[in-house]
């Protein structure tokens, strides 16, 4: 028995789950997908809400340029490029036999600054409103002041009297902590055991507690949750709940709204754009998912990647219990090479509020990130960390699909032709040489057998 019903009756009433447990590659398009202009009320959070968190991180800047030197090119916005990948797209074509039309690009998140990933996006920005919380309340900053006064002894003083904590797999784990330290809070980080240790070496080294445990992610908050509550000057980062963090997240369509244009890529019915966004809890690609349809409405289509072994956002929208299921109530064990994705449980919150809003799921095998990571490697250039690799073949699930969706969406040949395909690479500029070497040996030698 499963939940009150036998496996006789999930597979009658869910017939994918045979493939998620025998961790097969799979898609799912979603058949509840709705017009932004009926769905968006499903969130519970508003345009205006963007727009906050959007001014809020342009009051930070000054202090952030000021305390990240490798942001003062941009004036303190943590931001990243997109860029083209002409020739990914070639080895694309001939891999999974993909249609010509389209272009393919890619979102370097990888390449953030002061955290090297996408969580720097969410992490950082919850880190900023709760300081900002914290210093107006205490009489540090006035309404209107330059915010680079918070880089002073007085200020690191003033925060050093509060504390931080967060449960991470790493990535959210190293931006909660890289910023909270520099702001002068005492931050704890609890990890799972799937975290990579370079991220726990890296963590120490700017004087973040790493409180580490023999469990997965869910465990990790859990207890981290439960820590924190006891200490009413700590702050808990939520990343299965957290308006902020999803709030944080979407900032980002704005600005690739910008960088669009600015590239003379063209957004509207009859040029789609399709965003593959690899998902772990699903608060990075959920708040990124929910800027983009604000940004552009129904003209893009939003897709969420997952390991095999951990498709938890998939099963819980799929069967309808989301945070209510995890996978290893179905026998999938979340051991992962894409550490980064290695949840049981999806949020709750996310998958609700996202229900009609996401177009589809799709998982990927360890073997084939490791194959997409060595020939992004040799074809642009690129190293990122296996998990950013799992929104690659989403344009080859979405131009394979068999279950209607492009039908139901109106995606007929002439609008394919002319998407736009990106890629939302999460993770990998952090990653120590010694260890991306490692994974590069491993899928070059996976691309040889």
């Amino acid at each position: 028995m499963i939940l009150g019903r036998t496996l006789g009756d999930w597979y009658a009433s869910h017939p994918l789950l045979r493939q998620l447990m025998t961790l097969e590659e799979t898609s799912w398009f979603n058949p509840e997908l709705a017009p932004v202009a009926r769905a968006l009320g499903d969130v519970g959070l508003h345009a205006r809400d963007v727009a906050d968190a959007s001014a809020r991180l342009a009051r930070f800047a000054p202090y952030i340029a000021r305390v990240f030197p490798q942001t003062a090119a941009s004036g303190g916005m943590i931001e990243s490029a997109i860029r083209p990948l002409p020739a990914l797209r070639a080895v694309l074509n001939q891999r999974y036999g993909l249609p010509p039309g389209g272009t393919l690009w890619l979102k370097a998140d990888s390449h953030l600054p002061i955290s090297g990933s996408i969580k720097a996006r969410g992490g950082i920005y919850e880190v900023l409103k709760h300081a900002e919380e914290l210093a107006l309340a205490g009489g540090l900053l006035q309404a209107g002041d330059d915010y680079a006064v918070l880089d002073s002894d007085e200020a690191r003083a003033f925060f050093g009297r509060y504390s931080i904590a967060v449960g991470s797999t790493g990535n959210l784990g190293l931006a909660i902590g890289i910023m909270s330290a520099r702001l002068g809070l005492q931050a704890t980080v609890h990890m799972s055991a799937d975290a990579r240790q370079w991220k726990k070496d890296r963590l120490r080294a700017h004087g973040v507690t790493v409180r580490e445990y023999a469990f997965d992610y869910s465990v990790a908050v859990a207890e981290g949750r439960r820590q924190a509550e006891s200490d009413p000057r700590c702050h808990f980062v939520d990343d299965e709940n957290s308006t902020d963090l999803f709030l944080g997240y979407a900032v980002a369509a704005e600005r690739l709204k910008e960088q669009l244009a600015g590239a003379r890529i063209q957004v509207d019915a009859a040029h789609p754009l399709f965003v593959y966004l690899p998902c772990g809890v699903g608060g990075g690609p959920g708040g990124v998912a929910f800027g983009l349809k604000l940004s552009f409405g129904d003209a893009v289509h939003c897709i969420f990647a997952e390991p095999t072994h951990s498709p938890c956002m998939l099963l819980g929208v799929y069967t309808g219990l989301h945070d209510g299921v995890s996978v290893q109530d179905f026998g999938i064990d979340n051991v992962t090479a894409a550490d980064g994705l290695a949840v049981v449980r999806p949020s709750g919150f996310v998958g609700r509020a996202m229900r009609r809003l996401v177009d589809g799921y799709y998982t990927v095998g360890d073997e084939e990130l490791y194959r997409l990571l060595a020939l992004m490697e040799r074809s642009e250039g690129l190293c990122l960390e296996p998990s950013a690799l799992a929104g690659v073949p989403g344009m080859a699930r979405v131009l394979g699909e068999q279950q209607g969706y492009r039908a139901r969406a109106g995606l007929d040949a002439q609008r394919l032709a002319h998407a736009t395909h990106l890629v939302w690479a999460t993770g990998g500029s952090m990653v120590p040489q010694g260890e991306m070497q490692a994974y590069l040996d491993r899928g070059r030698e996976l691309l040889r057998d």
